[in-house]
């Protein structure tokens, strides 16, 4: 399986301006720049696009753990932080939130680490990656 996504950008990188589209088109001439990364301008930017990607990629992995252990989660919420520093992501922070009937917090604990170290995004990134795990 191989999935796309193209970037355009024109100008300087300070004043310039770009688009993001992607292969399902959820992105489509998304518009991204200097000011949507940097500052608080309107539009996206990479490390918005790479916390939404590690936040659904390790709750759906969470989601397999549970499932493969015969429970079924009610629900999971996951907050992804990542964290950009002199022109380096320097961490991905997780907080996730689990609702799970007939789970107990230690066996939880477990299946959240173990989301965490196995999601294809966890591994892709190179970077310190930290959670919070509670189970609600």
């Amino acid at each position: 399986m191989k999935r796309t996504a193209t970037a355009n950008w024109q100008g300087t990188g300070k004043e310039g301006k770009g688009t993001l589209t992607s292969q399902s088109t959820v992105l489509n001439n998304t518009q991204y720049s200097y000011s949507s990364r940097f500052e608080e301008g309107v539009g996206t930017n990479p490390e918005e696009l790479v916390a939404a990607a590690h936040a659904g990629c390790f709750t759906m992995k969470l989601s397999f753990v549970i499932s493969g252990a015969g429970l079924t989660p009610g629900s999971i919420d996951t907050k992804c932080t990542i964290t950009l520093e002199n022109g380096a992501i320097t961490s991905s922070h997780l907080e996730v939130k689990a609702s799970v009937p007939g789970l107990d917090a230690a066996k939880f604990a477990e299946m959240a680490a173990d989301a965490k170290a196995n999601c294809p995004i966890s591994k892709l990134l190179n970077t310190n990656i930290t959670m919070d795990a509670v189970l609600v």
